[in-house]
């Protein structure tokens, strides 16, 4: 008994994978957790079975210190929640690249694996970094033993605030397609976005990312 629930409690607080097809009718934003100077929302978006999720947090670093985060594929095992590896497969120039990444699944659910291309933009007036992340599946052969994720919007905005705050807000919508029914995907699409921003707090906090400076990213002057 103490397995089964386990095993239970393992798939709910898997958030990327399922497949369903009941849709819902677009929601407001709906706060489910505020904790830790960290706020994550949910909702459901027209033609998805799946809510699309928000999670919003203020941190103390320069906006160079986490565009050097989050171009560090490498690192997304240590922070990102239920990353089992992470690579960087092309890049056009400084602000356009494709990553890959693949998702660990509890047992006897298949990994999962997605490949985004992300463009970073940057409005000169409020220095507002804005980071979109697309699926595009077909880049690649995928890869044995995984299922692809087929659809994958991702959206970064870090907003400058004053006496060298950022305001991180990141924003998901996935259908990790598969067999497990999305209501298990909704009830667990909490935790997924707190763990992951816990490890982003605490991953921004090394030298390395503290001390980036890149020339195509402008800091607000305060």
């Amino acid at each position: 008994m103490i397995l089964l629930k386990k095993t239970f409690l393992s798939l709910f607080l898997f958030f990327i994978f399922s497949f369903g097809a009941a849709q819902h009718k677009a929601t407001d934003w709906e706060l489910k957790k505020c904790e830790s100077g960290i706020s994550v929302y949910t909702r459901y978006v027209s033609n998805s079975s799946f809510k699309e999720l928000k999670s919003i947090a203020i941190v103390k670093t320069s906006l160079s210190g986490i565009i050097a985060l989050l171009n560090d594929f490498e690192s997304y095992p240590q922070w990102v929640y239920k990353c089992g590896e992470a690579s960087e497969l092309k890049k056009t120039n400084d602000t356009t690249c494709w990553h890959y990444q693949t998702v660990i699944a509890p047992w006897p659910v298949s990994n999962r694996d997605f490949i985004v291309k992300v463009v970073q933009s940057q409005n000169q007036k409020t220095k507002t970094i804005t980071l979109d992340s697309d699926g595009t599946p077909k880049e690649m052969p995928i890869k044995k033993n995984h299922v692809r994720i087929m659809y994958f919007k991702a959206t970064w905005v870090l907003v400058p605030l004053k006496d060298g705050y950022v305001q991180v807000n990141y924003q998901l919508l996935v259908d990790p397609g598969g067999a497990a029914p999305a209501w298990i995907v909704n009830l667990a699409v909490v935790d997924g976005p707190f763990e992951t921003m816990i490890g982003f707090k605490k991953m921004l906090t090394q030298e390395k990312y503290q001390k980036a400076k890149y020339a195509f990213v402008k800091e607000l002057k305060n």
